[in-house]
């Protein structure tokens, strides 16, 4: 948890013209592919959630699929990730959504722990040819003087990562491992805060 004292949440367009999962479809002779989103895994894998069209998605193998996507013609699959993704992960950021835009473009946002690991990534992905735009940085700075800095940083994270939507873009146990805590840790962390939160919003009724 140290190490994310300073964490950032950055939207960056990259050409990407060597993704490891579209090169797979198309060697298959998968065609028209979307990547709708992009997310980081344990073990340094990335789940890709591929549009492929009702009929694609019917003749996709299934070694390669990890879910399907109810009433939709998308699917996740795995893989160990290109070098966008791979340079991303490297500087101990994760993934919280990619989706492809035009001619190669994709757009990633993902959590980083520091400035410098942001810089990094970007000079790297520069260095291997790869043409970035950064759309949006966003750094966590404490709001108010309700929640301790540890709780509001967990629920910065956890709201920048997806784990308030629905359905969770991340859950309990894989934000805990980017974290380097214990679930149990983490689940504690953010009960105290809740009830931090709720004490100061009912705060004339107790």
């Amino acid at each position: 948890m140290e190490t994310w004292r300073e964490p950032y949440h950055v939207v960056i367009e990259v050409e990407n013209k060597k993704c490891r999962m579209v090169d797979k479809l198309s060697a298959l002779g998968f065609r028209q592919l979307k990547v709708v989103d992009v997310r980081s895994v344990r073990g340094g894998s990335v789940r890709h959630l591929m549009d492929l069209g009702e009929e694609q998605t019917k003749k996709i193998p299934k070694e390669l699929t990890k879910s399907r996507v109810e009433g939709k013609s998308a699917v996740w699959l795995e893989s160990p990730g290109c070098g966008v993704c791979n340079t991303i992960l490297a500087y101990d950021a994760f993934l919280v959504s990619g989706k492809s835009m035009q001619n190669n473009i994709i757009t990633y946002s993902f959590m980083v722990p520091t400035h410098n690991a942001f810089k990094s990534i970007i000079q790297d992905l520069e260095k291997a040819g790869h043409q970035v735009t950064v759309r949006k940085i966003g750094k966590f700075e404490q709001q108010i003087d309700v929640l301790t800095e540890k709780q509001e940083r967990i629920f910065w994270l956890a709201l920048k990562s997806g784990f308030f939507n629905y359905p969770r873009q991340i859950g309990m146990t894989e934000l805990a491992a980017k974290l380097d805590i214990s679930t149990a840790t983490l689940s504690e962390i953010m009960r105290r805060g809740t009830r931090r939160l709720l004490e100061h919003y009912f705060k004339h009724e107790l």
